[in-house]
């Protein structure tokens, strides 16, 4: 039996034209993806990403527009599952503080949570920021978008 693992992310770019990275360790791994994460059964793509920058983040979001979605096969890193990602441009719906560091990886102490966040400027974004192919494309069609808007 073969199973599909459905994911969905956004890309929440602030007024300094920095993208949000969220820097996680899950299972010994450590990886660099955008927040977001795992379609729960009965939710849909927006009531997922927003459950998840809520539970991620702390962060109320719009869904503004579909950036990209997985066109090629992909099997999950942790276990037999193909992964389809989704990856939206979001906003939030008011202001917003999230404790952003400006290391990789700089876990907050005394925390059980395995996750920081921080800001990358779009201009020196790379492919090497992130850890998956799936955020990899993303980030081809994030700049391919900005590049007409200029």
């Amino acid at each position: 039996m073969y199973l599909f693992n459905v994911r969905v992310y956004g890309l929440l770019i602030n007024q300094n034209n920095e993208v949000l990275l969220s820097d996680e360790e899950h299972e010994g791994v450590y990886l660099t993806k955008f927040p977001g994460g795992g379609l729960e059964y009965g939710e849909g793509l927006h009531d997922a990403l927003k459950r998840e920058f809520m539970e991620e983040c702390g962060l109320e979001i719009e869904v503004k527009e579909h950036l990209y979605t997985t066109d090629f096969f992909e099997k999950s890193a942790f276990n037999e599952s193909q992964i389809i990602s989704v990856y939206y441009l979001v906003k939030p719906t008011r202001y917003y503080e999230i404790r952003t560091t400006d290391l990789p990886f700089d876990f907050e102490r005394g925390s059980t949570s395995r996750q920081s966040f921080r800001w990358k400027s779009i201009d020196k974004l790379r492919n090497s920021d992130v850890t998956f192919l799936t955020e990899k494309r993303a980030i081809q069609e994030l700049k391919e978008r900005m590049s007409v808007l200029v």
